[in-house]
């Protein structure tokens, strides 16, 4: 049995569950062409230079890199399409309008994100290029909510967030900056007494960045937050900027449920603006996750103002409610042409058709037979097998 073992973090999909996987995506696909998404193809591995240009160290961590037998180069398989749709964007399309993108493909990770986490996801995701406003960021939040609605989803709430935030305030202290790094990661696992020892060993740094940051773990909640924060934090121009872009974008959106947190940095490390999550009953964590980049394409692309999202279809299909079998129609063997014929128009209208093969019985978890085709009086018909 050991031959048959997949490595941890790496599993098979069974037909049910494979089929609803797919409807999954080519119903979001259809739903981001009618929205004026193209549908783009990257390939899986790329030179590491230009895979992980631009991004985080969270990214570069998360990637598996091997060598090209052909060339000798480093390359890597891909643990986020973003940056490779950047890429076309900027190199392949090379166009100066806005550019609305869109993709599905698997990415590998070499640690799982969480305890529940795969390391083989299903990516899918749009991005939209080319404008800097709100309008754009608007369209790729209220296109994300649609495709959980579409998914099934009920009952979502939105956390909206501000990186830009917090690099403000290590931007406005020269000391801290070596330490960004760690500060980051304090501050996304609201680590407070983790900033306080930090605090104790880095010299320099002044008492107003300190008291600044271990304020921003305590700035979640509803809109009142960002008052909130108004009158705690340094008037600094990136910390009023960010706050003024957060409470436009919520106050235009139509969701029932918006939390603000301004203690999230993001998770890969390349976001530059509003940022986003899209939580629901029944998933631990987000199935949704996008928001502004600009910077990615200052190193080495073509610098476009650039906002998107993206999400793993395995998991938004984990938890919604088990798949269930599709309803099929048994035939037996047989070269007799009439019944090809019917079972032809059968399948022409969509219909499933399972000819029994001689000498076994249906064993599918796929496929239910509630049908069946019966030869009567030289003409093949259609019955119920609840009334056979």
């Amino acid at each position: 049995m050991g031959d048959w073992l997949l490595p941890e973090g790496i599993a098979d999909t069974l037909p049910a569950e494979a089929r609803r996987i797919e409807e999954l995506r080519r119903k979001l696909l259809d739903l981001y062409r009618v929205y004026g998404y193209e549908l783009v193809a990257p390939p899986l591995v790329e030179y590491i230079d230009s895979l992980l240009s631009g991004t985080g160290r969270d990214l570069s961590l998360r990637t598996f890199k091997l060598v090209d037998q052909l060339s000798g180069r480093t390359l890597g398989i891909r643990a986020d399409m973003t940056r490779q749709v950047t890429r076309i964007d900027a190199h392949l399309l090379n166009r100066d309008a806005v550019t609305r993108l869109c993709y599905c493909g698997s990415v590998l990770h070499t640690r799982p994100a969480g305890l529940l986490a795969r390391r083989e996801l299903l990516q899918i995701g749009a991005e939209l290029y080319g404008h800097a406003g709100v309008e754009a960021d608007l369209e790729i939040v209220r296109l994300a909510f649609a495709s959980v609605r579409v998914a099934g989803v009920v009952d979502a709430r939105l956390d909206l967030y501000h990186p830009g935030l917090a690099q403000s305030i290590l931007d406005a202290d020269a000391a801290i900056a070596p330490h960004a790094e760690a500060v980051f990661t304090l501050l996304r696992d609201k680590d407070i007494p983790g900033l306080r020892e930090l605090a104790a060993v880095v010299p320099g740094v002044a008492a107003a960045t300190w008291t600044a940051l271990e304020r921003l773990p305590n700035l979640y909640g509803g809109l009142e937050v960002l008052d909130q924060a108004r009158q705690c934090l340094p008037a600094l121009p990136g910390v009023t900027a960010a706050l003024d872009q957060l409470q436009t974008t919520a106050q235009a959106l139509d969701v029932p449920c918006i939390s603000i947190d301004l203690a999230e940095v993001g998770g890969y490390g390349y976001h530059s603006g509003v940022t986003f999550a899209i939580y629901a009953q029944g998933w631990h964590d987000e199935i949704v996750r996008g928001g502004r980049y600009d910077k990615v394409g200052e190193s080495g692309l073509r610098a476009r103002p650039a906002t998107g999202f993206s999400l793993d279809l395995r998991k938004l299909a984990a938890g919604l409610q088990p798949a269930q079998a599709s309803p099929a129609i048994r035939a037996p063997w047989s070269t007799d042409p009439v019944l090809e014929k019917v079972v032809h128009e059968l399948r022409s209208r969509g219909e499933v058709v399972v000819q029994m093969l001689p000498g076994h019985e249906h064993e599918q978890d796929e496929f239910f037979c509630d049908r069946e085709l019966y030869e009567h009086e030289g003409a093949w018909k259609l019955r119920s097998l609840e009334r056979a």
